[in-house]
């Protein structure tokens, strides 16, 4: 069996989970399996405060997770948002998408339907976030709050923190057969106001696949990947022609406007895989890189990221979360 293009790619916190998607894509499995096993390992990371278990949570200490997952054969895509009490939302995902005559499911009714599948409910915040969230609202609000029985919007704004803004894993793969696959992972924006929703879940915005021309997943401001269409430009830009190289610096270059008006906590990391294997990261942060795995490829390969700055931006250090 020919390893020739097969291959399975992730945001820099995906390490930990290649080496699994990289042995079922080994062993002739779809790339559908191998995105969804990288990402689950991940969501197990008590260490990652970005994604699944351990979280870091809303404004109001719960935490509520976003993901999505997509099959390049059919443009199937399954999703959910502000997900409680299950550490798997891709695997809630990936139900959706094979059980379910919907695409995204959000809030209780995505729970219930992890409940329906017999999934196990659990507290996600750990005593490690439960501090560090204690610690950064009591820092912003000392011995006030009892702001909190005020509209959460005002406090909302107030509350955010650059330094846990947000965070995402993506994976994408490439399977023995072409076909392609991307799946997208997040607990989203640290201190968000309950039930925000990020582009992580949002078809052709953080996640998208076709077997034609590619797959991409996107990390950074969802906000700003939202209202670009992100991922879904990317790959129209690689059907109309354009190489990775191009695709990828022209979709960011179409955001720095909106980004400008943002400001220094606009950043944006795009994964994105072609549809003969090859692999590129592209970033507003300069020192970012993504993982790959491929048949040469005892572990997970760090490979740097393509940097392309903002106008008028000066370049952030580098912690590589987004949502």
């Amino acid at each position: 069996m020919s390893l020739d293009g097969v291959v399975v790619a992730g945001s820099h916190n995906a390490a930990i989970g290649l080496p699994a998607a990289w042995r079922l894509l080994a062993a002739g499995e779809s790339a559908l399996d191998a995105v969804e096993a990288a990402t689950r390992l991940v969501e197990d990371n008590e260490a990652d405060h970005s994604v699944g278990y351990a979280g870091y949570p809303n404004l109001v200490g719960e935490v509520e997770l976003d993901a999505s997952i997509m099959d390049g054969r059919d443009r199937r895509a399954g999703a959910v948002g502000a997900l409680k009490g299950n550490r798997h939302p891709v695997s809630v995902a990936r139900a959706v998408m094979e059980q379910l005559p919907h695409t995204f499911l959000v809030g209780e009714g995505a729970a219930r339907f992890a409940a329906d599948l017999g999934l196990p409910t659990e507290d996600l915040l750990t005593e490690e976030t439960r501090r560090i969230w204690r610690d950064g609202i009591e820092g912003k609000f000392p011995g006030r709050l009892e702001l909190f029985r005020e509209p959460l919007a005002r406090l909302t704004a107030l509350a955010a923190d650059p330094m846990h803004v947000a965070g995402t894993v993506n994976v994408v793969a490439r399977d023995v057969r072409g076909h392609v696959a991307a799946a997208v992972s997040t607990s989203g924006w640290a201190w968000k106001h309950p039930g925000r929703v990020g582009d992580s879940p949002v078809v052709g915005a953080g996640i998208y696949a076709d077997d034609r021309h590619g797959a991409v997943g996107c990390t950074g401001l969802g906000e700003l990947s939202i209202r670009a269409g992100l991922a879904r430009d990317l790959i129209s830009r690689l059907a109309g022609g354009q190489d990775l190289t191009a695709a990828g610096r022209a979709v960011l270059d179409d955001m720095a406007p909106m980004a400008a008006q943002v400001g220094p906590s606009a950043v944006m990391n795009v994964l994105a895989l072609d549809r003969d294997g090859a692999t590129l990261s592209f970033s507003t942060t300069p020192d970012a890189h993504f993982v790959v795995m491929r048949d040469r490829n005892t572990e997970p390969e760090k490979i740097p990221s393509v940097y392309v700055q903002w106008p008028g931006q000066e370049p952030p250090a580098s912690d590589e979360r987004g949502a």
